[in-house]
C-alpha cells in the first residue's frame, strides 16, 4: 500500500510544480500584454493627432470657400488660441469646434468618454485618451473649464456666451 501513497504524493508533487511554473508563464505574459496594450495605445493617440494635423489644411482650405476666415496658422500646425473676450469658436479646428457644440449642448460637465459617444466618435480607450488630451488643451486655453473628477463643462467667461462654430 505503500507505493501507492507514494505514487501519488509523486503525482502531487508533479502537478503542483507544473501549476507553479504555468503561474510564473501567466506572469510574464500578462506583462508582455500590458506592454503591447500599452504600445497600441500610444500608437492609436499618435495616429489621431496625426490624422488632425493632416486634415488641418484641408478644414482651412474648405472654411475659406465658405467665407468662414480663420487665423492662418503653419501648414499641418493644429492651433488651438486661448479664448480671450470676443473670442468665437470658429477659431478652432473643427474637431475643437465639435468638443465645445457637446460641451454646450449637453449643459452639464461630461466625461471624455460621454464626449466621445455624444460627438459620434469611437469610444475605445486609445481613442478617448486622445480625446481626453484635446479637452485638456481646450481647458488649459480656457475654452472649456475642468471639474473635479475628469469632468469637463463649457467655460463661462463672467456672462460671455461662447458661441460654437456652425
Amino acid at each position: 500500500m505503500g507505493s501507492l501513497v507514494d505514487e501519488l504524493r509523486r503525482r502531487e508533487a508533479a502537478a503542483r510544480a507544473d501549476a507553479d511554473r504555468l503561474r510564473a508563464r501567466i506572469g510574464e505574459l500578462a506583462e508582455e500584454l500590458a506592454g503591447a496594450e500599452e504600445r497600441a495605445s500610444r500608437l492609436a493617440i499618435t495616429l489621431a493627432e496625426v490624422t488632425l494635423v493632416l486634415e488641418e489644411p484641408a478644414t482651412a482650405e474648405r472654411q475659406a470657400a465658405q467665407g468662414k476666415q480663420r487665423p492662418a496658422s503653419p501648414i499641418g500646425a493644429v492651433t488651438v488660441p486661448p479664448w480671450q473676450e470676443g473670442a468665437d469658436a470658429l477659431a478652432l479646428p473643427r474637431c475643437y469646434q465639435d468638443l465645445l457644440e457637446v460641451a454646450a449642448d449637453a449643459g452639464r460637465p461630461l466625461r471624455a468618454g460621454e464626449f466621445a459617444a455624444a460627438a459620434g466618435l469611437p469610444t475605445g480607450k486609445a481613442k478617448v485618451e486622445g480625446l481626453r488630451s484635446r479637452l485638456r488643451l481646450l481647458a488649459e486655453r480656457g475654452w472649456l473649464a475642468p471639474a473635479p473628477g475628469g469632468l469637463y463643462a463649457l467655460a463661462d467667461h463672467a456672462g460671455e456666451t461662447l458661441k460654437p462654430g456652425q
